[in-house]
């Protein structure tokens, strides 16, 4: 019973809340492609500042700026988000629906045959809508789940310490493991981003290391590939590989599985924490990602607003829930957010 409410409880603050963001007119469906970046988080890293290029005047919102330029529209320009952790979170101009037993996303990156550098999917619901990704978040589940128990860490931490300009980078984590991401002769500028600070952390799940040196003496690094769930896994060409499922979400620490009826944010980290001799460290890329169900999508979102019209005068909370005599606060009622002063 607890699931079955939670499950209407999510569905009618689905419906609620993208009913407010039509009748605002702060979205304008058109486009299967990412509309723009919210969040350029990314951990050092060889190809750090310069994917998108940055430098110390540059701030949170003028790297997902950057970011946006570089994607927006299906621009298709790379992206990294560097070592362990590093993340970027994106949104397209209209919700993206959950389409049952089909896939609902594509996102990729630039891995090749035995290239793969796994970076995971997460996907969010602006339940409080003020249109930022502040909301809880859920993990799209991948092979490793079931491919690699025991293996994953789940509730990962790490933490990166800038050690002066153009250093190694430090780091230590939440299985008293400690290293550095190693400067090399490839890429001369600073591996710390520059606009974050000298201290960087990140939580998630860490995957088993895929790296094998075939040849030690030699430096022939193979990335062995996952079977499904993650970007920058499989080459573009396989498009399923590349794809993803809204019924895979799951609470990231317990797993438990989430039933999601769309998404408004999707963010993508970097979920290998590995060095590989002259490669460098392993970091996802990100080169744009698209709606698999852009029609579907368009018909939720109108069907969400004539839904809601149906209850005109009816309050809810910020979560979706009705309430029947509103005390001081924030609510909304016939799709619009009203604060209640009595």
């Amino acid at each position: 019973m607890t699931d079955n409410m939670n499950m209407r409880r999510t569905l009618l603050s689905g419906l609620v809340l993208a009913a407010f963001m039509l009748s605002s007119g702060s979205i304008v469906a058109q486009s299967k492609y990412i509309q723009a970046v919210d969040e350029y988080v990314p951990a050092p890293g060889q190809f750090t500042n310069t994917m998108p290029k940055a430098d110390e005047s540059d701030t949170p919102a003028t790297m997902a700026q950057k970011c946006t330029e570089y994607l927006a529209n299906n621009n298709r320009q790379m992206i990294s988000l560097g070592a362990y952790g590093g993340y970027i979170t994106f949104h397209f101009d209209h919700p993206m629906v959950n389409v049952p037993s089909q896939m609902d996303l594509l996102i990729e990156g630039n891995a090749l045959a035995g290239g793969s550098e796994a970076g995971i999917v997460m996907v969010s619901q602006d339940i409080n809508a003020n249109g930022l990704p502040d909301d809880p978040w859920y993990e799209l589940s991948g092979s490793a789940d079931v491919d690699s128990i025991g293996k994953v860490v789940y509730g990962y931490t790490i933490t990166y310490s800038r050690q002066g300009d153009l250093q190694d980078v430090a780091w230590t984590d939440s299985q008293n493991g400690s290293g550095s991401i190693p400067r090399n002769g490839f890429h001369t500028q600073e591996y710390f981003p520059l606009w974050l600070g000298s201290e960087l952390s990140f939580k998630g799940t860490l995957l088993p290391t895929n790296a094998l040196n075939r040849k030690p003496k030699g430096n022939d690094w193979l990335l062995s590939s996952l079977r499904y769930g993650y970007v920058d896994n499989v080459p573009n060409a396989d498009s399923i590989g590349n794809s993803f499922n809204l019924d895979w979400a799951v609470e990231p620490v317990s797993r438990q599985p989430v039933s999601l009826t769309h998404a408004d944010f999707i963010r993508v980290y970097t979920a290998l924490n590995q060095v590989c001799g002259w490669l460098g460290e392993t970091s996802t890329e990100v080169i744009g990602a698209e709606d698999l169900h852009l029609e579907a999508s368009l018909e939720f979102a109108s069907g969400i607003k004539e839904a809601v019209q149906t209850v005109k005068g009816q309050y809810f909370d910020l979560q979706g829930r009705p309430v029947a005599n509103p005390s001081r606060g924030l609510y909304i009622i016939n799709g619009k957010k009203v604060f209640i002063n009595p």
